[in-house]
């Protein structure tokens, strides 16, 4: 039974420790940090812009991704889920593809609602992405308030809202 304990123990300090140093290096979360800007073109239509302001006055998801990223298959359904039943304001913002096409069969396959706009370097510097998927939760005023790397469950996002 002690032994048992232990081994719990010992896992959840291990995962805990794995956790923050995923979360090294991000932007801070304390809800102070503005969420940079960005004015990029949307996937449907690379004509036209979609920029950060569009997000002010809601509690927020950017979600950034990689088309070949078998972890954001199975995350972002979760977080498309909760903007189509109105639960978030969520932007997908697609990084590290080869091309528009790659990025539109992704996102046709999960039959995203959310909003998809095509990343670039910069932005990927401008929010410290370094592995996929990686999101930031913005309050209405686009401050910080939570991150993550990795799988986040329906309701993992939803503790984090």
């Amino acid at each position: 039974m002690i032994k048992s304990l232990f081994n719990i123990i010992v896992f959840v300090v291990i995962f805990a420790a794995v956790l923050a140093y995923q979360e090294l290096g991000m932007l801070e979360d304390d809800g102070k940090q503005s969420a940079p800007y960005f004015s990029l073109p949307l996937l449907e239509d690379t004509s036209q812009r979609y920029d950060i302001s569009q997000l002010k006055g809601d509690r927020s998801v950017i979600y950034f991704f990689a088309p070949w990223c078998n972890i954001c298959r199975y995350s972002m359904p979760n977080i498309d889920k909760l903007h189509r039943q109105g639960k978030v304001n969520a932007v997908a913002i697609a990084l590290d593809f080869q091309s528009a096409e790659e990025v539109k069969a992704f996102s046709k396959d999960l039959n995203l609602s959310m909003p998809v706009l095509l990343g670039n370097r910069k932005t990927a510097q401008d929010y410290k992405v370094k592995a996929y998927p990686t999101y930031y939760v913005m309050n209405p005023k686009l401050k910080v308030i939570e991150r993550s790397i990795g799988y986040s469950s329906e309701l993992g996002i939803r503790f984090r809202l």
